[in-house]
C-alpha cells in the first residue's frame, strides 16, 4: 500500500481507537503503521502473563540516571505491537479524577472538561455491569469485574475498612476516593486491548491496512502540510503518501521523537542532531511526567499469595489449564488487584496518592525473583511537579530517545511521597492483612524523616504512566491545539497521552482510548 486517506503512525492505545474509528463506515481509508507485530498470542491474550513479557513486546526503555534517585537509571517500560501498553500493562480501568479534565479546561483546554469527556468515555465502554449515568454498555472496550480476585486482596480492602477509609466499588463513578478491587478491560477471562477493541483480532475492514514491523522516520511536508511518512521496513527505505492527514500516536516517547526527527522541536537541539529545523517548538519533548511510585515488599510464610515455590509452580500450572479450559482462575489477575486513592495533603483538590495492592513480592519491576511467597503495595504521587524532557540520542529513527523524567526535581513530589508511604503502611499493618505475618523486607522507623526518604530515593521508579510531550493548549507554545492539531502545520494530528497538558489522577490507558476516539472525531469534522 502506498497511500491512504489518513496515515495512522502507532496501534497503540490512543492509535488504535483512532484508526478503528476512522476506518468504519467506508468513507475513509486508514493505513496503520506499527513497528512491532499483531500481539494475538497467548502472551498477551492471558492477563497473568504480563510478567513474561519479551523484547517483541515491550520496549523496555531506560530514563538517564536520575540525580533524584541516588544516581539510578529508571525501568521504562513501553508496549510494543499492536494494543501498545494495553497488551502488557495491569489492564487497570482508571480515567482520573473529574477535577484533572476540569483543570485541563481552565489550563486552556476547551472542550475537555469532566463533563465534555465523559461521553467519549461512556462511548468507548462495555462495562460488564451495564450502563448508567458514569458508564457505557455498548461500547468496543470490555470492562469487567475480576471474578477470581486473591482473599489477600480482600484482606487489604478490609484493613482500609478498619481505619473508616470509605469502601469504592466503582473509582470511575460519583467519587474517586476510597478502597476497593479495580475493574479490569478483560473480556471473559482474557486481556482486551485497545487493539482488539477497536481493530478486532484479524482486521477485516476494506478500509483498514495495517503495517506491522515497520519504523516510522519522519513526517514528510510539502509548503506547510503533512504529505506522507516515510519509514524504514525489512531494511528498505518506503513512503506512505496520506491524501488527506497524518496521526501521530506513538506514545509519548515515540511521538515526541518522531516530531523531532521531523524537524518539529526544540531549534538548537535539532541542530545539534543534524537535523533541519521546520519549526521551532521547545515545547515538543518538554513536560514529561509520570507517576513516581514507591513498592513495599513483604514475604509471607503461607502460599496464600502467588510466589516462587514447588507449590506456587504446581499451582500456576494447574491454573494454566483452568485457564486455557475455561478461561478462569488465577491466570485472569492483573496482580494489582486492589487499591485505592487518599488524600494525603489537606489542601489537595482531589485524592494524590494511589494504592496498587499486589498478590506477590515485588522487586525491580518484577524482573528480580523473590524466593517464596508474599505481597506488595504501590503507592504513587498523582499530581506530580517534577517535569522531565524526551530528547534525540541520534538522528536515527531506531537508536532510542533519551528519556529523563527529572523524578524528585521538585521537593513537593517527596513531600507528597513520604505522607503517601506512611498512610499505605497504616493500611499494611491492620488486620486482618496483618494475619498474613509478612515480613518487609525493607524495614524503616516511619518516624525518622530523613531515613524515610533516602529509602524512598533508593528504591522508587515509575509505575508507567508518562505523559505531556506534546501537550495541547491554545497557547502559541503549545505543540497542539485543543483539537490535537499540531500548530504550525497542515494536516497533523497526535492522538495518545503525550498531548495530556498535566497527568491525570490514576492509570492512563483508558484517558489515552477516550483521546484517540476524540481524536478521530476531530480528523472527521476536519474532512467534512
Amino acid at each position: 500500500m502506498d497511500e491512504a486517506d489518513i496515515v495512522v503512525v502507532g496501534g497503540g492505545s490512543g492509535g488504535a481507537a483512532a484508526a478503528g474509528r476512522l476506518s468504519d463506515g467506508g468513507k475513509v481509508s486508514v493505513a496503520l503503521l506499527e513497528a512491532g507485530g499483531r500481539n494475538t498470542g497467548l502472551r498477551t491474550r492471558i492477563p497473568a502473563f504480563l510478567a513474561f513479557q519479551t523484547d517483541k513486546t515491550n520496549w523496555n526503555y531506560e530514563t538517564v540516571p536520575q540525580p533524584g534517585l541516588n544516581g539510578r537509571r529508571g525501568h521504562q517500560p513501553r508496549g510494543k505491537g499492536l494494543g501498545g501498553s494495553s497488551a502488557i500493562n495491569a489492564m487497570i480501568y482508571i480515567r482520573g479524577n473529574k477535577w484533572d479534565y476540569d483543570n485541563w479546561a481552565a489550563l486552556g483546554c476547551p472542550g475537555w472538561s469532566y463533563d465534555d469527556v465523559l461521553p467519549w468515555f461512556k462511548r468507548a465502554e462495555h462495562n460488564t455491569r451495564g450502563g448508567d449515568a458514569f458508564h457505557g454498555a455498548d461500547g468496543p472496550l470490555w470492562v469487567s469485574e475480576q471474578r477470581f480476585a486473591n482473599s489477600g486482596s480482600m484482606d487489604f480492602i478490609e484493613a482500609g475498612a478498619s481505619l473508616q477509609i470509605p469502601r469504592n466499588d466503582d473509582f470511575n463513578g460519583a467519587r474517586q476516593d476510597g478502597i476497593g478491587l479495580y475493574q479490569v478491560t478483560q473480556k471473559n477471562g482474557e486481556r482486551w486491548t485497545s487493539a482488539r477493541a477497536f481493530l478486532g483480532d484479524k482486521p477485516a475492514n476494506p478500509n483498514l491496512h495495517i503495517l506491522t514491523g515497520v519504523t516510522a522516520e519522519r513526517v514528510l511536508f510539502d509548503e506547510g502540510r503533512a504529505w506522507g511518512v516515510a519509514y524504514l521496513q525489512d531494511g528498505q527505505s518506503k513512503v506512505i503518501r496520506a491524501r488527506r492527514g497524518v496521526i501521530l500516536a506513538g506514545g509519548v516517547f515515540g511521538t515526541a521523537q518522531l516530531l523531532q526527527l521531523s524537524g518539529i522541536g526544540p531549534g538548537a537541539h535539532l541542530r545539534e542532531q543534524g537535523i533541519a529545523v521546520r519549526i521551532d517548538r521547545p515545547a515538543v519533548g518538554a513536560n514529561l511526567q509520570d507517576h513516581i511510585d514507591y513498592v513495599a515488599a513483604f514475604e509471607t510464610p503461607g502460599t496464600g499469595f502467588v510466589g516462587n515455590s514447588l507449590k506456587g509452580t504446581l499451582a500456576m500450572g494447574g491454573a494454566l489449564i483452568s485457564w486455557l479450559r475455561k478461561r478462569e482462575g488465577m491466570m485472569t489477575t492483573p496482580f494489582a488487584e486492589a487499591g485505592g486513592f487518599l488524600t494525603v495533603t489537606p489542601d489537595a483538590p482531589a485524592p494524590d496518592v494511589q494504592l496498587h495492592f499486589v498478590i506477590a513480592a515485588l522487586e525491580d519491576h518484577g524482573r528480580t525473583k523473590v524466593p517464596g511467597h508474599g505481597f506488595s503495595c504501590h503507592v504513587c504521587v498523582l499530581r506530580p511537579e517534577s517535569t522531565g524532557t524526551v530528547r534525540l540520542a541520534s538522528g536515527d529513527a531506531r537508536v532510542a530517545p533519551v528519556i529523563d523524567p527529572a523524578f524528585f526535581s521538585d521537593s513537593r513530589d517527596m513531600a507528597v511521597m513520604k505522607r503517601g508511604v506512611r498512610a499505605m503502611y497504616r493500611i499494611l499493618e491492620q488486620p486482618p492483612l496483618s494475619n498474613h505475618q509478612g515480613r518487609d523486607r525493607y524495614p524503616i522507623d516511619l518516624e525518622d524523616d530523613d531515613a524515610l526518604e533516602r529509602l524512598i530515593r533508593a528504591r522508587a521508579d515509575t509505575v508507567y504512566h508518562p505523559v505531556g510531550t506534546a501537550r495541547m493548549g491554545s497557547d502559541e507554545a503549545a505543540v497542539c491545539d485543543p483539537r490535537l492539531r499540531v500548530r504550525g502545520v497542515e494536516g497533523l494530528y497526535v492522538a495518545d497521552a503525550s498531548v495530556m497538558p498535566k497527568l491525570v489522577s490514576g492509570n492512563t490507558n483508558a484517558p489515552s482510548i477516550m483521546i484517540g476516539e476524540r481524536c478521530a472525531d476531530f480528523v472527521t469534522a476536519d474532512l467534512g
